[in-house]
């Protein structure tokens, strides 16, 4: 009879603990969301600072820090602080739509650190002024999309791929066959269409020429010094100088706070959000992508 209450409770305790871990990781993710100011009742001098960095396969939190400093009147500015070379087209786009929102109120300065390329240059081209390092990697304007055919390997090794479909394309993309020429005019139209998107995001936000902005736009890469020179980047200059010109803009005092939106990380959760989240797509078949390389 004791075995059987002390096993009882032993079950009631690990129950409680597994409920009070959930309800501790579930309030840590929402109570994320705030803005780390360092004083309760600010002083409606602050810069806000968002970091994109890494490859853009999401853009839920850049997006929801931008939108978070747009709507917080306490904040006179934002830097955008780039190290990026880029990544999925919708994700990029998304970014420079919420940048785009933001410059709208409030003056954007994107600081290029090691590198603003492509869909990260295209999210920067939306803010009001880009400065870059002068040995910052810069540009790769254009559109790749890239995918393995295995089609010899799998005749030498005798791996056929058995497919039904509705539609002559319904399998374009399968590393089973080579694509057909019908396939690649689709592919050709695909990305000739998303890399005048692009041209057009760069000619509206920078004021450039469009056969200037083709002649640079041929996925080349640019140091911060070169790009200043042909018009890419406004100034060079690092962080602190990006801030600088971010308090000017925004007429903030010298010794105005920066503050970050930040959501608290928990390990196991961002593995679950890699798997079922907006970073899913990665793992499926080609895609679009505003990237350098």
């Amino acid at each position: 009879m004791a075995t059987k209450t002390q096993g009882f409770l032993l079950g009631c305790v690990i129950l409680l603990a597994g409920g009070a871990f959930l309800l501790v990781a579930f309030a840590l993710v929402l109570s994320g969301t705030g803005i780390d100011t360092g004083s309760p009742f600010g002083s409606r001098d602050k810069v806000g600072l968002v970091i994109l960095q890494g490859p853009i396969s999401e853009s839920r939190r850049i997006v929801d820090e931008l939108e978070a400093h747009r709507e917080d009147g306490d904040v006179g500015a934002v830097v955008l602080r780039i190290e990026s070379p880029g990544g999925d087209v919708a994700a990029s786009q998304e970014i420079y739509e919420a940048v785009l929102r933001l410059a709208a109120s409030k003056p954007v300065v994107a600081s290029i650190g090691s590198m603003g390329a492509s869909g990260a240059y295209y999210a920067a081209v939306a803010a009001d002024s880009i400065v870059a390092d002068p040995g910052s990697v810069v540009g790769s304007i254009g559109v790749i999309l890239s995918w393995p055919d295995a089609s010899d390997l799998m005749e030498r090794v005798g791996l056929r791929l058995n497919v039904y479909k509705s539609g002559a394309m319904k399998d374009m993309g399968s590393l089973a066959r080579p694509p057909t020429e019908e396939e690649d005019a689709v592919v050709d139209a695909l990305i000739a269409d998303v890399f005048e998107q692009f041209v057009d995001a760069v000619e509206i936000n920078r004021g450039l020429d469009r056969e200037r902005i083709l002649a640079l736009a041929d996925g080349r890469i640019f140091t911060g010094r070169q790009a200043m020179e042909v018009g890419l980047v406004d100034r060079l200059g690092d962080l602190y100088s990006s801030v600088d010109l971010a308090l000017e803009m925004g007429g903030l005092s010298p010794d105005a706070e920066i503050v970050r939106r930040t959501r608290s990380r928990i390990p196991v959760f961002d593995i679950l959000e890699q798997l079922l989240g907006d970073n899913a797509e990665a793992m499926w078949g080609p895609r679009l992508e505003y990237r350098f390389r």
